[in-house]
């Protein structure tokens, strides 16, 4: 990686850790139940020095990502299923019903579209292609899971946009009909078309500058129809919430998991590998697909690692894992083994480095 370009990152790091260090005390913030996530002087200057030493065979794609291009007339006509549009932005079909999790289109996870995280790859399906959607749920603030170009694009479409508390009010300002928002609390529920949507725990933080952390909530969301039940993690570090999702709403037919963008110096607030796979198994989860992979470069491992580390986890646990090309439906009524796109993408010395990891974490 050129030094200009760990400089840049390193950089938009700090700002994010630092949002909310110059808030005013007297602002409510929301918290986590079971970890409070601070930054103070000396973790940060830890993130620095990883950022200014990281030196990655792979840092994104050196060829075309692959893409499943979808159509209107696909979506209408095809059963229930699960598309990966990028990200963590995921389109549902459940029944004759559509809903949409953290819609993102932009060219870049920022405030500006000039500078910041630039995407590996185009959506497979564009905005004005979708057919209506139900419910667009939100899983927090975050420039990668919250898209004001998107939400605006998409508002005609949609019958209800569904958030964490104070999200709600986010979007409004930007001019969303106040009657198509609905916040939502932790263990609070609402029905949209016959889908019941959940938000339930999860442990991450929130904010989009530097005065305004933590000052509207996250979470994670049930999603169930009459014939299915799903989960998406949104962003989370594990933590024992899981096990009481799992207790109250699984076991779940496909759980959407977070599995990217990770690091051991922010594991409370993004999963490794390993703890993606234990919050799998906490929540009851028949099939398991990775999310917040593959788009952006938000971290510090090679953007192809977390699809070869939770699928090496899946082998010795046992676990039914999906890695469909970003628009390839996961149809729920037939699901079947998926590909695995991006091998024929990775650099030769990183086939054998790969090997061996596999084989550390079989007998190990």
């Amino acid at each position: 990686m050129r030094r200009t370009s760990k400089v840049a990152i390193a950089v938009m790091c700090l700002i994010t850790l630092l949002a909310g260090t110059m808030m005013k005390g007297d602002q409510m913030k929301f918290t986590n139940t079971d970890t409070v996530y601070k930054t103070d002087a000396s973790n940060l200057w830890e993130i620095a020095k990883a950022y200014w030493n990281a030196d990655r065979q792979a840092a994104m794609p050196d060829s075309e990502v692959p893409l499943s291009p979808i159509s209107t007339e696909d979506l209408l006509n095809g059963g229930d299923a699960i598309y990966r549009l990028g990200h963590s932005s995921l389109l549902i079909k459940l029944g004759d019903r559509f809903v949409l999790t953290d819609p993102v289109f932009s060219q870049r996870a920022s405030p500006v579209q000039w500078a910041g995280p630039k995407r590996f790859h185009e959506a497979p399906i564009q905005i004005e292609a979708l057919p209506p959607i139900d419910a667009v749920v939100i899983s927090h603030n975050h420039y990668d899971h919250l898209d004001k170009h998107a939400v605006l694009a998409l508002q005609d479409k949609v019958t209800q946009f569904v958030t964490p508390l104070k999200v709600g009010e986010q979007v409004i300002k930007w001019g969303v009909d106040a009657n198509k928002i609905t916040e939502l609390d932790w263990w609070q529920s609402t029905t949209v078309a016959g889908i019941e949507l959940v938000a339930t725990p999860a442990q991450h933080f929130s904010g989009r500058g530097l005065r305004d952390r933590d000052q509207t909530l996250w979470a994670s969301w049930v999603i169930r129809s009459n014939q299915r039940n799903l989960f998406f993690s949104g962003d989370t570090g594990y933590f024992s919430g899981f096990a009481e999702i799992g207790e109250k709403y699984g076991p779940f037919d496909v759980t959407m998991m977070e599995t990217g963008a990770y690091n051991p110096l922010w594991r409370d607030i993004h999963m490794m590998p390993e703890d993606t796979m234990q919050a799998h198994l906490d929540l009851g989860g028949d099939y398991l697909i990775p999310i917040h992979n593959g788009t952006f470069d938000l971290s510090l491992h090679d953007w192809y690692e977390p699809f070869e580390r939770i699928l090496a986890l899946g082998e010795t646990e046992g676990v039914n894992i999906l890695t469909p090309q970003f628009g390839e439906p996961i149809w729920l009524d037939n699901i079947t083994v998926s590909t695995r796109w991006w091998r024929s993408m990775l650099p030769e010395t990183a086939e054998q480095s790969q090997i061996a990891y596999d084989a550390d974490i079989i007998h190990n």
